[in-house]
């Protein structure tokens, strides 16, 4: 396995260009199977998830091609031949449960392996099957797959989130999007993704309110056409490039990064002593006069992101004074603690929280990731760190990260892949 070697104490300095929201991206490429016609999706980040979403829509036999030569731009479309999503692509990634929804308003028909994926909880697709059956489907799980038919189709429904899922959100959606009669999603998630989707569905036809509130309405059409979508820029990369920029004490222009996609990210990273400032054609971010600890909970959108606390935690272990970091979403993310722990951080885990005590500063460290945030939370603690860290297991960092080692090396950083 390949291995991420780094040699710490280097400011960043420079340009880092923010690739497409990964999060966006996966429900986007899902949404070409709504239509018989052509989805092209432009700044597609390239990912090891983005190649495992792309298989299964061929296995289903959607054609998936790139347009151009940017590599950026895909051309989804063509008629679906298979409606089963089998296990051997779905448990490389949880996300590929979002072709449930698509299938089975297209064809009445969803036979979808549950999921695999990242190792930081349970995280069950119990509010996705109990909406789709509220939208008429029935529903059977047998041998470790999730049957949805629907052979007159899907109905519209009121839907009632007991709690904010982003997936279930996105799944029900899509699905509505072609029920007959009108559907609400409410207590529905608010994340930017969730806004770029509904803009591509609109795009290819789809009459939906209520965009960015936590009550949407989705009055269903007979069908779908093709569009031409750009997909966000990943407000988590721009999160975690800001919080490698300040662990270092550079200066980085992050290029196409929306500060109004970053919610309680920024206003905590300010909180801490960092600059974070809106320039014409991205983010400006440095270290102000040394790093203060700051609390942090993870909440949905416009609160704090789950997908930020690895990264914000590795920044807080060298900040001065103690810190707070509560994990309210999934109940196994601290897996990363250990590992910073052998890089010489204070961190007490108290059930959902972590105290962290800052220290003056970390070593290098052989290290082990075990998610993908996690794994990105241990190369920012390396870029700080005294000596050489070597990450191990950086095949979850390919999952999220587009280029992470050369955009790092770019701005000044001592990092080295090492195929395994």
């Amino acid at each position: 396995m390949d291995r991420i070697r780094i040699r710490g104490g280097r400011p960043l300095e420079g340009r880092i260009r923010i690739s497409g929201a990964k999060n966006a991206a996966l429900p986007l490429l899902a949404a070409g199977l709504l239509t018989n016609e052509r989805l092209v999706l432009s700044n597609v980040p390239a990912l090891a998830d983005i190649a495992t979403m792309a298989s299964l829509l061929r296995t289903l036999g959607v054609a998936v091609e790139p347009v151009g030569n940017d590599g950026r731009t895909l051309s989804i479309g063509g008629r679906i031949t298979s409606s089963e999503a089998p296990y051997d692509i779905v448990r490389k990634m949880r996300a590929s449960v979002l072709v449930l929804g698509p299938l089975l308003a297209r064809t009445g028909l969803a036979r979808v392996s549950l999921p695999g994926g990242c190792a930081i909880g349970t995280r069950p697709i119990d509010l996705h099957l109990k909406g789709l059956e509220q939208l008429g489907a029935e529903i059977n799980l047998e041998g470790g797959y999730v049957t949805a038919t629907a052979p007159r189709g899907l109905k519209g429904a009121t839907i009632i989130f007991p709690f904010v899922s982003v997936g279930a959100t996105e799944n029900l959606l899509m699905a509505a999007t072609l029920a007959e009669g009108t559907t609400v999603l409410v207590n529905a998630a608010r994340e930017p993704e969730i806004g770029d989707l509904a803009a591509c569905l609109t795009a290819m036809g789809a009459r939906i309110e209520g965009v960015g509130t936590d009550r949407l309405t989705i009055h269903g059409v007979a069908r779908l056409g093709g569009a031409t979508h750009r997909i966000i820029p990943d407000r988590i990369e721009t999160g975690t490039y800001a919080c490698a920029a300040a662990i270092t004490g550079g200066s980085v222009l992050l290029e196409d990064a929306r500060l109004e996609h970053l919610g309680a990210v920024v206003r905590t990273l300010r909180e801490a002593g960092v600059e974070v400032t809106e320039v014409e054609g991205g983010l400006a971010v440095r270290r102000l006069n040394g790093l203060h600890g700051a609390d942090a909970m993870t909440e949905p959108y416009p609160g704090f992101p789950t997908d930020m606390q690895a990264q914000f935690m590795a920044l807080m272990s060298v900040a001065e004074g103690a810190s707070m970091v509560t994990e309210t979403i999934f109940e196994n993310r601290f897996m990363h603690v250990p590992e910073l722990a052998r890089m010489g951080a204070r961190i007490v885990v108290h059930g959902a929280s972590a105290i962290v005590r800052g220290v003056p500063a970390l070593s290098g460290a052989p290290v082990m990731a075990t998610d993908l945030r996690a794994s990105v939370s241990l190369v920012i603690a390396g870029l700080a760190a005294r000596g050489e860290t070597v990450v191990h297991r950086v095949y979850h960092l390919d999952r999220g990260y587009e280029r992470i080692e050369e955009k790092l090396a770019a701005c000044g950083a001592v990092i080295e892949r090492i195929p395994g």
